[in-house]
């Protein structure tokens, strides 16, 4: 009996050291985690305070930033007022004036905000920041910086203007706008064309509005039967009725091919854009040299093409068919 009772205490205090070394140990582990809360805790107390105690700087630097923006609208109102003046020349010079100047003031407004409210922020530190991504940001957006450069350049170099008429890589449109980006132009059905400013750049453009005087041309052809000399007094007469066509430079009418079935009369003249518009002017003057050659029996001949079936003797034609099945 002794023996047992021995055994149990032995087991008893083995049992109650395993648990209080199990308890202490998880009593320090809570410890620890409480203290990495606790850490927790404390840094997003530190946060939160901070906010607070920069709350009204942030309230004072989107004010300023509102107040700048506002003052880029300001900005745009006048130019856009200033654009309304068609009498001015140098359009394009206030687009930029637009784009830029709007742009630099947000981003000044910008760089004060955050001043105000980031303390120990300096642009010196922006500057720093932008020039080390500079070379991934250059690679990563070539195309839309050659786009913008291209966009300054034609407004600055004012090759074309809003509202010219001009031909791009194939494209004809009015100029709509001019952005730093892309240019856009309203096609003669209605739509619209968006080219980037790189291609308008790089590429050969057509500025049909340019000058006032345009010249104005078409092909007529008459029957090699017909009067040419009496064809072309009539186009000239048509010529010197229309009021619209400048006599200066003067109008002419050349024969310019000796073709398969006519004779082609070239017929030149010239107009004035702010008056009257080249397509309307030519279709004007061709509906007239039409019922002017009507009503003088000259032709305007077409290409007509003649088939003779030869018929032979109804012998000959058995003849050669049996000929044919013999061989």
């Amino acid at each position: 009996m002794a023996e047992e009772q021995n055994t149990l205490n032995d087991v008893t205090q083995g049992t109650t050291q395993l648990l209080h070394e199990a308890t202490e140990k998880t009593a320090q582990t809570v410890m620890a985690h409480t203290a990495k809360y606790n850490d927790a805790y404390k840094t997003i107390d530190k946060f939160v305070e901070a906010f607070w105690e920069r709350l009204p700087y942030i309230c004072i630097a989107l004010v300023v930033f509102t107040l700048f923006y506002l003052l880029s609208k300001l900005f745009k109102f006048f130019v856009r007022k200033a654009l309304a003046d068609r009498s001015y020349t140098k359009q394009n010079l206030v687009l930029v004036l637009n784009r830029v100047g709007s742009s630099a003031i947000i981003f000044i407004g910008f760089l004060i905000a955050m001043v105000i409210a980031i303390p120990g922020f300096t642009p010196g530190q922006l500057m720093s920041a932008l020039g080390i991504g500079s070379v991934a940001i250059g690679f990563a957006f070539k195309d839309i910086f050659q786009n913008l450069l291209s966009g300054i350049l034609i407004l600055l170099g004012e090759p074309f203007k809003i509202g010219d008429d001009i031909i791009v890589s194939g494209m004809e449109g009015t100029v709509e706008d001019i952005q730093i980006r892309a240019t856009f132009l309203r096609s003669p059905d209605g739509r619209r064309i968006v080219i980037p400013n790189a291609t308008v750049y790089t590429s050969p453009v057509t500025v049909n509005t340019a000058y006032q005087r345009r010249r104005c041309e078409f092909i007529v052809g008459i029957g090699y039967e017909d009067d040419v000399q009496k064809a072309k007094e009539l186009v000239l007469d048509i010529l010197d009725r229309d009021t619209t066509i400048l006599s200066q430079p003067g109008f002419s009418v050349n024969v310019t091919a000796l073709a398969d079935f006519s004779v082609n009369l070239k017929v030149q003249w010239w107009v004035n854009t702010s008056e009257v518009v080249t397509s309307t002017s030519i279709s004007t003057v061709q509906e007239k040299v039409i019922h002017s050659f009507a009503d003088n029996n000259i032709s305007i001949p077409y290409p007509v093409q003649e088939v003779k079936v030869y018929r032979g003797d109804a012998s000959q034609e058995d003849e050669s068919g049996r000929a044919k099945q013999s061989t």
